[in-house]
């Protein structure tokens, strides 16, 4: 089923979220509904307060970042199959040198910015099946996961804007949050709910 995408200015995009256990209610229908939900917006990522679920879950899928030209053979391999589900995740560390990457997001449509991150990160998680990994990551899939990341955080990546940047995409902002935009895909705006 596919569930509305929570639009820029809700609460819940700035909450950190909760950890969850195996035993969550109807795990495995929620994690279907968000890759498809996912899928049908064309993201690569999404993250649980995306569709207004203040829980530690997000899921990813690179695959679309196979086809860059300008990454290595490697990378493009990874990317292919890089299809994971991370459930109260922790980064432990984030290394290397900082570089910028144009980031979107589905909660904020219309809106594409330079993204400076770590280029290496060292992640605990549990899976779908709630086996337990640490692992590590660069790169696109990295910079995949540090996006989704920070959502159960409360964080977006507009938050990581210089101040100059974010008082020229202010007026976007208003509008999004406004449901004053076109997009191909269900949204929930944060002003809509006020007059119930």
């Amino acid at each position: 089923m596919i569930l509305p995408i929570v639009a820029y200015g809700d609460p819940v995009l700035k909450k950190k979220a909760k950890e969850i256990s195996s035993d969550y209610p109807k795990l495995s229908e929620l994690l279907e509904n968000m890759f498809e939900t996912m899928y049908n917006a064309h993201g690569v990522g999404l993250a649980a307060p995306q569709i207004g679920l203040p829980i530690r879950l997000f899921l990813v899928d690179a695959a679309p970042f196979a086809d860059d030209e300008e990454l290595s053979e490697e990378e493009r391999e990874l990317l292919k199959g890089f299809k994971k589900t991370f459930i109260n995740a922790t980064i432990l560390e984030e290394t290397g040198e900082e570089w910028a990457f144009c980031e979107g997001c589905l909660s904020i449509p219309e809106v594409r910015e330079d993204v400076f991150r770590k280029e290496t990160i060292k992640i605990h998680y549990f899976d779908e099946n709630f086996v337990e990994h640490t692992e590590t990551y660069s790169g696109l899939a990295a910079r995949v996961i540090q996006h989704e990341y920070d959502h159960i955080e409360g964080i977006l990546f507009t938050d990581k804007l210089s101040s100059l940047k974010k008082r020229l995409i202010k007026g976007k902002l208003t509008n999004i949050s406004k449901g004053k935009i076109n997009q191909e895909y269900r949204m929930r705006f944060p002003q809509a709910k006020k007059g119930r």
